[in-house]
């Protein structure tokens, strides 16, 4: 019994700790929050983030009423979700609060990049929040589904697969930027919504403008853009040459280039009859398995301004589709060459940050009406999973290892190589925290 005593309280020693962490982190913006809103409203926002890394549904996990009920319990459920609605509906503060800390994380991870001698990479990448079984909400726009598309893939054993012109429902359209470096956990930099519809009205060259103009002020041209063939074409590359922005941009194959020669002609064309340079073995983060790549590069110009650029091919085994990367980085080695195609690899962490925005913290749950609302709740949202990130610091590998130890383990070989953890943390947090409910009380 005492034994048990003691365990107890030693790991409700390690629950107000994590909690300390996390109110460390957030503690500049809720120092501006306590300027702005009444001091019960601040608590009520901690405690917000807390219950949305508790809450684990895919379908409910940001919907008010849910969230009020982990918030204060079950008991005082409605007391809760009525105070995340006088928190979400208050006219005293704007989610632009948490898109500028959101910037500074990422400002102060590229000048610890700068400082350690590593070019920051900056990844784009686009998406949509569908939903399908709303129509009052506001700022809905028509969207492609992409859940429609995963769902038409052929699969092999199966017969008849849906075909057709591409499926469009009510939604919005999302941008997401993200600050890494060679190796580490990605920082999330940046968060974007808009629609196509009503008041709001928007573009995506638009609002990408502006993201582009505020980075350009913000980081100047010490950070690489990565964009994935979303932004291929003429439009874009304009965009980037008035900006001087250094960039690697995956070409589709049949946009055209002009090449040493003077000729207009295809990437493919381009790449064509050319030996590779050299060959390693790169690993598919997405099918998790080593690919024997070759590589090879070329001089060529913008079709419209005539501007150099280089055109670096990864071929990546046969039945795989080579990338066609454009950079303006001169390549003069093939060490050159490696590392633009190392830094779009890269990518790839931007899609699984989009793919646990989703699925993890149900970013297609909320049943809010209002933009404004929506818009607040989905940016609090983000900043549970910033906390999730920051605890894969090396320093804290101690306390990480002991929630997935004991909160979350697993024996599957894949679950214990897992370089980042992110749904298993999370896991273990949520229920070492309905087991052991931190002190949660104002600090400010």
């Amino acid at each position: 019994m005492l034994k048990d005593k003691r365990k107890r309280k030693e790991r409700q020693g390690k629950s107000a700790w994590i909690e300390g962490e996390m109110f460390s982190y957030l503690k500049p913006l809720l120092r501006k929050l306590n300027q702005k809103i009444d001091r019960r409203l601040v608590s009520t926002f901690f405690g917000l983030v807390m219950a949305i890394l508790i809450h684990r549904h895919r379908n409910h996990g940001l919907v008010l009423s849910e969230l009020g009920s982990h918030l204060l319990g079950p008991e005082h459920g409605r007391a809760g979700t009525k105070r995340i609605s006088n928190l979400i509906q208050s006219d005293k503060w704007g989610g632009g609060m948490i898109v500028r800390f959101l910037w500074e994380q990422g400002t102060q991870r590229i000048n610890e990049l700068v400082e350690q001698g590593e070019r920051p990479l900056v990844i784009w990448d686009e998406s949509v929040i569908e939903k399908p079984e709303s129509l009052a909400a506001e700022g809905l726009c028509a969207v492609r589904s992409t859940k429609a598309v995963r769902l038409k893939r052929i699969k092999p054993g199966y017969f008849n697969p849906p075909g057709g012109r591409p499926i469009f429902v009510p939604g919005f359209h999302w941008l997401q930027v993200l600050v890494l470096g060679k190796k580490g956990p990605p920082t999330l930099a940046h968060l974007r919504w808009w629609t196509t519809r009503g008041v709001r009205e928007s573009s995506k060259r638009r609002e990408e403008r502006q993201v582009l103009r505020q980075m350009d002020d913000l980081w100047g041209k010490e950070v690489l853009h990565v964009w994935d063939r979303g932004f291929a074409g003429k439009p874009w590359l304009s965009m980037a040459f008035t900006y001087a922005a250094r960039f690697v941009l995956r070409w589709p194959k049949h946009y055209k280039l002009i090449d040493q020669d003077g000729k207009l002609r295809k990437a493919w064309e381009i790449n064509r009859g050319k030996r590779s340079w050299e060959y390693r073995y790169l690993w598919d983060a997405r099918r998790r398995c080593c690919r024997k790549t070759g590589i090879v590069a070329f001089e060529v110009y913008d079709p419209e301004g005539h501007v150099p650029l280089w055109l670096v091919v990864a071929r990546r085994g046969q039945g795989q589709t080579p990338w066609y990367l454009l950079t303006t980085e001169p390549i003069c080695l093939p060490q050159d060459a490696w590392s633009i195609v190392l830094a779009y690899a890269r990518r790839w962490q931007v899609e699984m940050t989009i793919r646990f925005h989703k699925t993890e913290l149900a970013f297609e749950s909320p049943r809010l009406v209002k933009w404004e609302h929506r818009f607040k709740l989905l940016l609090i949202a983000s900043l549970a999973y910033t906390f999730l990130v920051s605890l894969l610091h090396p320093a804290l590998i101690l306390i990480r290892n002991w929630l997935l130890h004991t909160f979350c383990h697993r024996t599957g070989k894949r679950s214990r190589e897992t370089s980042a953890p992110l749904y298993r943390l999370r896991i273990a947090l949520s229920v070492f925290w309905l087991s052991h409910p931190p002190p949660f009380f104002s600090y400010l």
